[in-house]
Formats: C-alpha cells, sequence, structure tokens
C-alpha cells in the first residue's frame, strides 16, 4: 500500500508526534492518533484537477491540562487560536487543534504522494541519506572489538 497512490497513511505518525510535543499533548497517544485514510481521485474536466482528502477517526489531544500548561507549550497553542478552553463552546479548541492536525498530515500526504510519484523520494533517500558510496569507509574507521 505505501507504494500505491492514496490509501492508508503513508506518514501521519511523523506529523503527529511533531504537532502533539509541540503543542503539549502526550506523545504516547501519536500511535492511535495517527490512524488515517487519505484518498485521492483525479476530477474536473478531463479529469486534471486532483480532490484528496484525508480522514481520521481516532485523533486523541486536548487544550487543557497536562503539557498544554507548559510555557513554549502554551505559546504554540496561543498561535494556532485554541490555548485553554473555549469561553464559547466546550470542546471548541480541541475540535480546531483536530482540524489543524488533519490539515498537516493531509498536506504532508500529498506532498510525500507527489514526491513518490516524481521519483523524487528514492533519489533523495539514495543521494542524502541511504548513500552505500561512504559505507566500506565508515566500517573500517570503526575499531571491533575482540570477540
Amino acid at each position: 500500500m505505501a507504494g500505491s497512490i492514496g490509501g492508508f497513511n503513508a506518514q501521519a505518525a511523523n506529523i503527529v508526534a511533531a504537532v502533539y510535543i509541540a503543542c503539549g499533548q502526550d506523545p504516547g497517544q501519536t500511535v492511535g492518533s495517527s490512524n488515517c485514510i487519505t484518498l485521492m481521485e483525479a476530477v474536473g474536466y478531463k479529469g486534471e484537477d486532483l480532490w484528496i482528502s484525508c480522514t481520521m477517526p481516532s485523533i486523541e489531544l486536548g487544550t487543557v491540562g497536562g503539557g498544554t500548561n507548559l510555557p513554549p507549550q502554551q505559546a504554540c497553542l496561543q498561535m494556532l487560536g485554541v490555548q485553554g478552553a473555549s469561553e464559547h463552546s466546550p470542546g471548541e479548541n480541541a475540535r480546531t487543534l483536530a482540524q489543524v492536525l488533519c490539515a498537516a498530515v493531509l498536506a504532508g500526504e500529498l506532498s510525500l504522494m507527489a514526491a513518490l510519484a516524481a521519483g523524487h523520494l528514492v533519489k533523495s533517500h539514495l543521494t542524502l541519506n541511504r548513500s552505500k558510496v561512504h559505507l566500506p569507509e565508515m566500517c573500517e574507521s570503526s575499531p571491533r572489538e575482540p570477540s
């Protein structure tokens, strides 16, 4: 599925973890909260437009208590306009934060699928991250302990 266009999430956990840490959420909830289904469909005249949706049915987060009381995390929540409890509607700030999180995941999913479709993801990993060019040198320079 990871090589397909659309389907279940390709990298939602990366974004969920980052937002959770930045906004004072429990990072242990990343696994359950990263469940998502990303769908993409060619639409419009001649199918030249893209419709994309991201559904995340089990986001667990809050805007009151715990790590949301830490000053840097409060600052992030304030920037998003969701710090603390909503004065007008209980749960509204948490609902808005969940929408922001899902939108960020959707943007990441679109970016990753574009990189896969264009062949940039594999190329960049081979060039920057998984290159074997210097592997023999690294193996020779690290001393082995006697067994």
